[in-house]
């Protein structure tokens, strides 16, 4: 459904190395750096972070959350642990299993650099 997702920084290097170490711990390789954008490439999409083209400060969803998927609850840890080694603010309840209608999910939440909130999942064997 989906090809791509962008958000905004005020600050592309740090963005960078925040991104590059979180989403390294679901064996995403570096960003590759595009002027005022960084792009994460994957079989399944594009995940891109820019700086705003209109000049504005970038600013961050309210209501909005980003998720990435897990190959199992030490990954989610890990990218959690990541996000916070690198500056990130953790959000929500802390790392673990969440029950709902979706079924059980290994769920961990975080904010980066610029308050983006993101989310990292694992669903879990019925």
């Amino acid at each position: 459904m989906f090809s791509h997702v962008m958000i905004g920084t005020n600050d592309l290097e740090k963005a960078k190395a925040f991104y590059d170490a979180l989403l390294g711990t679901l064996d995403i390789r570096p960003a590759r750096v595009d002027g005022h954008r960084i792009f994460y490439f994957t079989k399944t999409g594009v995940f891109s972070v820019s700086k705003p083209i209109n000049g504005e400060p970038a600013t961050h969803a309210n209501g909005g959350t980003i998720g990435f998927a897990a190959a199992s609850p030490e990954q989610a840890d890990a990218w959690h642990a990541a996000g916070i080694a690198n500056g990130g603010k953790t959000c929500e309840n802390p790392p673990g299993i969440r029950e709902g209608s979706a079924g059980k999910m290994y769920l961990a939440y975080l904010r980066d650099l610029d308050g983006n909130k993101l989310c990292v999942m694992h669903r879990m064997p019925a």
